[in-house]
């Protein structure tokens, strides 16, 4: 029986797991087979976490982060939860090798996932051409040119990663009005490679075996077709809430419902955390500090219910 099970590897469930393995709760953290470590461990540069006054590498972050739940006596296990059961006193969490685990209290932080643009050849293409990730792909398309669809900060941050490699970026947007902070904009207007085609809606992709264009429908409801040879996807996430769509209450934007500030779910003994309970700030700092704040609620809880 353990005392806590911690669903997710990303900033919220390290923090999770450093403040309860601290508090002597011998957390296990079960950080997922293929995507430990959340979304940054495919991000480069991060220049915004508090600590680092010359910017960290996103895998040298969370690898700090792994290391220092760790030490405390964290737990790690790498193998993905299948199946949960959390209603009772006694939670349920089947891995993917059919161990199952019992626990007195779980933290969700299984963060988000990328969207996609649901077009015919989106997933036929992907992996020859259309991506979610400059990071890991982008060296593929040195010298080349290729697009991005979106218009947030992360559109303006994989645009402004690719001009490493790429001769020209398309930054391809529905609109001309951008979700984008101004720092991110102003910094992908002034760079030479990347070139903005706005009011234009992604209405296929050209490949037979890559992708070799973009056929595009504009505002005026004219068509055009856009060569390149790499597409890059970057028009937000949803949060992973398939494992507990169905005994945790969500919200209307389909986030994991919380008591105010607070990270307790609608079902006693669960808390959630992260991207899973954010749809608006999205960041790892703020994701960080739902996870110290999980862990204080589990601490609490658990102590609870030793009284």
């Amino acid at each position: 029986m353990r005392e806590l099970v911690i669903i997710g590897s990303g900033p919220a469930g390290y923090t999770a797991a450093i403040y309860a393995a601290r508090a002597e709760l011998k957390p296990l953290v079960i950080a997922s087979s293929v995507e430990m470590g959340g979304d940054l461990m495919k991000t480069t540069d991060v220049d915004n976490y508090p600590g680092f006054p010359e910017g960290v590498m996103g895998p040298d972050l969370m690898m700090g982060m792994q290391a220092q739940a760790e030490r405390f006596g964290a737990e790690l296990v790498f193998d993905d939860a299948t199946v949960v059961e959390l209603d009772g006193p006694i939670k349920k969490i089947t891995l993917g090798n059919g161990e199952v685990i019992e626990s007195k209290a779980v933290i969700l932080s299984m963060g988000s996932q990328y969207r996609h643009l649901g077009l015919d050849d989106e997933k036929r293409l992907s992996g020859f051409g259309v991506s979610w990730c400059a990071t890991c792909d982008g060296a593929f398309f040195r010298n080349r040119t290729v697009a991005v669809v979106g218009g947030g900060d992360s559109a303006m941050e994989e645009a402004t990663f690719l001009t490493k490699f790429a001769d020209t970026v398309y930054l391809v947007h529905r609109s001309d009005q951008f979700r984008a902070s101004p720092a991110m904009l102003a910094r992908a207007k002034a760079d030479p490679k990347i070139q903005f085609v706005t009011n234009a809606a992604v209405t296929g992709i050209v490949g037979t075996e890559t992708v070799s264009g973009l056929t595009l429908e504009m505002s005026d409801g004219s068509t055009s077709t856009l060569d390149i040879d790499g597409l890059f996807i970057a028009i937000g996430s949803d949060p992973r809430t398939s494992l507990i769509e169905k005994q945790i209450t969500l919200t209307e934007t389909g986030n994991v419902a919380v008591d105010g500030r607070s990270s307790r779910t609608n079902v006693e003994g669960v808390f959630a955390a992260g991207d899973l309970i954010d749809p608006t700030y999205r960041q790892a700092i703020v994701a960080a500090g739902s996870g110290a704040v999980a862990a204080m609620d589990a601490q609490h809880f658990i102590e609870s219910c030793a009284h």
